[in-house]
């Protein structure tokens, strides 16, 4: 696999959408647009981010968990 490859695949500045509400120290889950599709992921974030609420994935911490942060309104 390239670096390209790698980069693809990642979901690092994709928008997403919460579709389990993320509390204050535990994951939530997002549906992110990545690879032509939508796919869930556990997400993370600095403060609690209610269901439905768009957010950018910042950073990947593994192949399914995500780091968030609330896009403005």
């Amino acid at each position: 696999m390239s670096v390209a490859d790698d980069f693809s695949q990642s979901p690092v500045g994709a928008i997403g959408r919460v579709t389990v509400p993320i509390p204050p120290n535990g994951p939530g889950e997002v549906l992110v647009a990545v690879r032509g599709g939508s796919e869930a992921y556990a997400a993370w974030a600095d403060g609690p981010i209610g269901k439905d609420r768009r957010v950018i994935v910042v950073e990947s911490v593994s192949a399914r968990s995500v780091i968030v942060e609330l896009l403005p309104s």
